[in-house]
């Protein structure tokens, strides 16, 4: 095992523990590095460094705060090689898509950097004005998940600092160090107490979010942990955006290109080998070419390399952690008793917590692969023959967090996505997010919204002064 020797920042400074958290290779299921495992000593300590810091930083002018988020993509992107390498032993994920992570991560902050919330002025009456601004909230508590760390905690750090909050962040416990790194990296000219970064086991993501010194909670996980977040924020009624599952739905209509728009689906589908809370999780696809489509797909499924993420030419990484790939092969087991046919690709045998990728060849609605959301390299393909038919079954879910339709028809596949319950819809492509664009989901998939003005809003607070003359 090899020791990091990485630390907490809190207050601007170094922290360690006694208390060590194990970091697993997912690759080979090894411990190779152990990070601090905070507890409530160091959760008060952190919020208390960020209180301290709060006056002064929401004080700081906009640009002075801009020109700080934006130096913290500059880090990122200076120190990219190291950062992704050490993103692909603690996640899984492949060099090049890593590598891509973290240069997103970089680009987001630089991007949110230049969005601004300018104060708004309107007539009140005679001799009155009135002026609505966005204030800062307070101390915010930001937990981000273990299938992206990088750039979800930046969804966090750039709006959250940006907006004048100071922030206490907690990385996922599978994906520590990526992240407690960049807290390192940044010390230098984040103001001591602005970003704090600490890691911790099980319990301390309950501490957070029931601890009465956070005045909002950013949450990204899975649904069934968002509802708790909810009810333990209840008590101080702290403001909260989740980012929580999805169960997202292609439509593939019968007049695509059906070698072009497979290759496209399966990276939908199976990009960080389906690890991705936009992924396509069931594709409908129409009757007519379903034959051919499932066929091309399964071309594609067979041609694509799974292996350790820091080999060459490697495409897809294995699942993350254990309960996560124990919770995808039972589904895959499900499959199999319930006589769903399976087209699966190759993966390494060994320790390493690997999948393959495979297809399930038009199962019934109510099989569990297509009512649960499987985060991982699962894609069940069903046929539909009417439009309205497709849309009813993509749209009979408890979530609602993104969809995509396929077609020449451009116009044709807008009143198709149009009609669906999601918060994001993309034609013809997939996982195409953008710092300046609102992303969040609808029914069980989210509260509240990230990226673009009115993510960065929901860092604020509206404020209004009616002012007679």
């Amino acid at each position: 095992m090899t020791q990091e020797n990485l630390s907490m920042t809190i207050g601007g400074k170094s922290v360690d523990t006694a208390a060590r958290l194990d970091v697993r290779n997912p690759a080979t299921g090894e411990i190779f590095a152990q990070v601090p495992d905070a507890g409530e000593t160091e959760l008060d300590a952190a919020i208390a460094a960020a209180r301290a810091a709060f006056p002064a930083w929401r004080d700081t002018p906009w640009a002075e705060r801009a020109e700080i988020v934006s130096r913290i993509g500059d880090t990122i992107a200076a120190n990219a090689a190291e950062l992704s390498a050490m993103l692909t032993r603690e996640q899984g994920k492949p060099g090049e898509q890593a590598q891509f992570e973290v240069m997103a991560a970089a680009q987001w902050c630089q991007a949110t950097a230049t969005l601004t919330l300018p104060d708004r002025e309107i007539e009140a009456g005679p001799g009155r004005r009135q002026i609505t601004r966005h204030v800062p909230i307070g101390v915010v508590a930001g937990i981000s998940p273990w299938n992206f760390p990088v750039v979800l905690s930046i969804w966090k750090i750039a709006p959250a600092l940006l907006a004048g909050n100071t922030l206490v962040l907690k990385p996922s416990p599978f994906t520590p160090m990526t992240v407690l790194r960049i807290g390192e990296l940044v010390r230098g000219f984040v103001p001591a107490g602005v970003l704090n970064v600490i890691t911790g086991g099980d319990a301390l993501g309950p501490m957070m979010t029931a601890h009465p010194g956070f005045d909002k909670v950013s949450f990204t996980g899975s649904t069934a942990t968002g509802r708790r977040v909810m009810q333990s924020a209840a008590p101080t009624l702290k403001r909260l955006t989740l980012e929580l599952g999805g169960n997202d739905a292609a439509i593939v209509l019968p007049d695509v290109d059906i070698a072009e728009t497979a290759q496209k689906l399966f990276w939908s589908a199976f990009t960080n080998s389906g690890q991705v809370c936009v992924a396509t999780k069931r594709a409908y696809v129409h009757e007519d070419i379903y034959d051919r489509f499932r066929d091309a797909l399964a071309e594609v499924v067979a041609a694509m390399p799974m292996g350790d993420g820091s080999q060459q030419g490697v495409a897809l990484g294995p699942i993350q952690n254990r309960p996560q790939y124990d919770r995808v092969k039972e589904l895959v087991r499900d499959c199999e008793a319930q006589g769903h046919r399976l087209i699966q690709g190759a993966a390494p045998e060994g320790e390493g917590y690997f999948v393959p990728a495979t297809l399930v060849d038009n199962p019934p609605e109510d099989s569990r692969i297509v009512q649960e959301e499987q985060f991982g390299p699962v894609l069940p393909l069903m046929k539909f023959t009417s439009i309205e038919e497709a849309l009813a079954k993509a749209n009979a879910s408890d979530m609602g967090l993104a969809g995509t339709v396929w077609s020449k028809d451009a116009e044709a596949a807008l009143r198709v996505a149009e009609c669906m319950e999601t918060g994001s819809v993309w034609i013809n492509e997939g996982l195409a997010l953008s710092p300046f664009a609102a992303f969040g989901g609808r029914k069980q998939s989210g509260i509240g919204v990230e990226n673009g003005v009115e993510g960065l809003m929901a860092y604020t607070e509206p404020q209004t002064f009616l002012i007679a003359q």
